[in-house]
């Protein structure tokens, strides 16, 4: 209830020297009090007049700082949704970019193995000719087997006594019964490289025998037929390849 009135109504008494509380009370002590409560009033009356603009303007500041407090929730709550969204939408953009990486690599993947398969492809259609002339073989090798074995028996049984020159002979007049007969045969028959492999022969010639034809066919009957054979050796070349072959075999030899 103080106004300014009232505080310029005082100012008067106020600056006079002798209005102070020591002063008062030597007059009376609740005209000290007095005096002591009017300078007091006086003096909050001016920091007070300082002081509402300050608490007016206070509580509009609180007030704007509760609107802007209750937008910055009201953001904070749509920040909030909307980093759901955002989360929600990356894990659905990663999902889909590592799809994305499957469906490249097995793309690529296919691309490798169409790239393979035609590369195969082609390579067969090169071996097509050679497959079907190996098949054409192998068909007149089962219709002449009959044949190819019949001279290979008759081979070792029978041209071991026999030089290379008598040995073809008897393998002429052999085609000529059969074709007589009917009996289908290879006309290219090759009696050594049926009755054993190159590996073999190499093999035989390591141990010591010789590597012309009629040798590899006496090989061939010492190794395949069915008795016991006898050499006529007079250089002594088929002893020492017998030796060298059977040497791990415990050969008992009585020279």
């Amino acid at each position: 209830s103080i106004t300014e009135e009232t505080v310029e109504l005082l100012e008067p008494y106020l600056d006079m020297e002798d209005y102070n509380l020591e002063t008062a009370k030597k007059v009376c002590g609740n005209v000290a009090g007095l005096c002591s409560w009017t300078q007091a009033m006086a003096y909050f009356y001016g920091i007070n007049k300082e002081v509402l603009p300050l608490k007016a303007n206070l509580a509009l500041q609180e007030g704007r700082l509760a609107a802007a407090q209750m937008e910055l929730n009201s953001a904070q709550n749509q920040l909030d949704e909307k980093q759901v969204e955002l989360d929600e939408v990356q894990a659905m953009y990663d999902t889909a970019v590592k799809e994305k990486q499957a469906l490249l690599d097995d793309a690529e993947a296919c691309r490798r193995k169409m790239s393979n398969a035609s590369a195969l492809i082609e390579g067969l259609g090169g071996e097509k000719l050679r497959w079907t002339a190996s098949s054409k073989n192998f068909q007149n090798q089962i219709v002449n087997l009959v044949g190819n074995v019949l001279l290979a028996t008759g081979f070792l049984s029978y041209s071991g006594p026999f030089n290379q020159e008598y040995r073809n002979l008897l393998l002429q007049l052999w085609k000529k019964e059969m074709d007589n007969s009917k009996i289908p045969y290879s006309k290219n028959l090759n009696l050594t490289g049926m009755l054993v492999d190159n590996a073999t022969v190499g093999e035989w010639n390591l141990q010591g025998l010789p590597n012309d034809d009629l040798s590899i066919q006496n090989g061939i009957i010492v190794t395949k037929a069915s008795r016991y054979p006898l050499l006529i050796d007079p250089q002594g070349q088929g002893k020492i390849w017998i030796k060298n072959k059977e040497k791990n075999n415990g050969l008992q030899v009585n020279s």
